[in-house]
């Protein structure tokens, strides 16, 4: 199994709007399009996608699905606080077959991303996305495959037009 932790595109400032409200600017939609263009190229296939409730967030989670040709499942478990109990509670009843992408929040995702490793210090880059192919289930715990930016994947994008 594949756990794919994808943090949220560039969002607008709060500017007399709630942390909650926040949406995607024009910078974030355009990376995150790229994103997703990179991650077909490097053949990444999530089965499920998971995203938190805030609206930057399910944007982002939006414009994934959309490449992926697959539906998000929007949980609260996937918002602030998300964590290792989470990602274990959502995905109790997969299989090895199935990989779950997550689109959520710092520092929920670098804390994440290095409990399950065993430790470090771990960035995650607006827009930036960890690969950690899981190694045992209980206790949940993976290897980190790799770690891009969103420069890199805007990199990596293969251009369909």
């Amino acid at each position: 199994m594949k756990l794919y932790l994808f943090r949220h595109g560039h969002a607008e400032d709060a500017n007399g709007k709630s942390d909650f409200q926040r949406e995607l600017t024009k910078r974030g939609i355009e990376r995150t399009t790229a994103s997703a263009k990179a991650l077909i190229a490097l053949d990444s296939k999530p089965t499920h996608l998971f995203s938190s409730p805030l609206i930057r967030a399910r944007q982002t989670a939006d414009i994934l699905a959309a490449a992926f040709g697959i539906k998000v499942d929007v949980r609260e478990e996937v918002g602030p606080g998300f964590g290792k109990e989470s990602i274990e509670k959502l995905i109790t009843s997969f299989d090895n077959s199935r990989d779950a992408m997550f689109v959520a929040h710092e520092p929920d995702l670098s804390t994440t991303v290095a409990e399950l490793i065993g430790g470090g210090r771990i960035v995650m880059k607006k827009g930036g996305m960890a690969r950690i192919d899981v190694v045992s289930r209980s206790p949940l715990r993976g290897e980190l495959v790799w770690m891009l930016t969103p420069k890199v994947m805007a990199r990596a994008a293969v251009d369909d037009d």
